[in-house]
């Protein structure tokens, strides 16, 4: 019988880890605060037979959290970055049941983006677990119980909707597209099934008219959200299709901050679209958005 992801909670010290552990915990034993200072930070799971978890996100502002709540998703209330500075992280987790949720059955942590793990059919969750914290960059792997396949996307620029996403399965990717260059927050969302038909093929940006027009021209069909909404930067705009006959189903989103840190996505076979989402923001990150088939 299958075991999955059933239950998740995370250790600030040496007595919740002892508390946790005599509850049936296992732990995961990267310090999620690694190279940070601050509390030694530990994410514990539960697996079993049913129950299984189905959606995992992460906050780092107060209006990340409001939707997340009211789509009924349950908050651990210890803040990843507790005592290393840097933005307060909290962890949420969801099971869901439609077509759109696929158990998770293992996950993983990792302190530099090891990104082979997109071939054994891992998912990398976008937010770093240090974020603005300094140490060493962390993110959460998760595997699933049946391969999946992107097929819908979209893209917020307020928090007034995010329910409404998360409730029709929607999974939000936990970077802001315009990381420090102040404007609006904007967030890429996605939706996966384990129905290959009706996936999405191929993946575009654009960051001026002309390329705009290109991709229009092309029947690229674009999310219709400026990823630079509100900074004075370049208008960037994320483009789909899903009826490329060369090309196989995508399977994974995420997005990378600096070109540096792609090159070991791009040496593994993981698809970097080279252009930055923060095009045209003086002294903002440059940030990539990579795919996986």
């Amino acid at each position: 019988m299958s075991q999955y992801i059933t239950d998740l909670q995370v250790s600030l010290d040496e007595t919740e880890e002892n508390q946790l552990r005599a509850q049936g915990f296992i732990k995961s034993d990267v310090d999620l605060n690694k190279g940070a200072g601050g509390k030694h930070t530990y994410l514990w799971y539960k697996t079993g037979s049913c129950g299984a978890i189905t959606r995992i996100q992460f906050s780092f502002t107060d209006a990340m959290s409001e939707g997340l709540s009211r789509a009924g998703y349950h908050k651990i209330p210890k803040n990843l970055n507790a005592g290393a500075g840097g933005h307060c992280i909290y962890l949420w987790f969801f099971k869901g049941s439609s077509e759109y949720h696929v158990p998770i059955m293992n996950l993983d942590v990792s302190t530099n983006d090891e990104a082979q793990k997109f071939k054994f059919g891992w998912e990398r969750l976008a937010c770093d677990l240090n974020r603005k914290a300094g140490g060493h960059q962390i993110f959460l792997w998760v595997k699933r119980e049946n391969p999946t396949y992107i097929c819908d996307l979209a893209a917020t620029s307020d928090f007034q909707g995010d329910d409404d996403y998360f409730n029709n399965g929607y999974i939000r990717v936990d970077e802001d597209t315009n990381r420090g260059a102040g404007g609006a927050y904007v967030f890429i969302w996605y939706r996966e099934t384990t129905k290959s038909e009706g996936a999405i093929k191929d993946l575009q940006v654009s960051t001026n008219d002309a390329e705009y027009q290109g991709f229009q021209n092309q029947a690229y069909k674009p999310v219709n959200m400026d990823l630079n909404k509100g900074t004075g930067g370049n208008p960037v705009f994320l483009w789909y299709k899903k009826d490329d006959c060369s090309s196989s189903p995508i399977k994974d989103v995420t997005l990378v901050v600096t070109k540096e840190a792609v090159r070991p996505f791009k040496a593994v076979g993981v698809e970097a679209i080279d252009k930055n989402l923060n095009a045209g923001n003086c002294c903002a990150p440059e940030l990539f958005l990579c795919y996986y088939y």
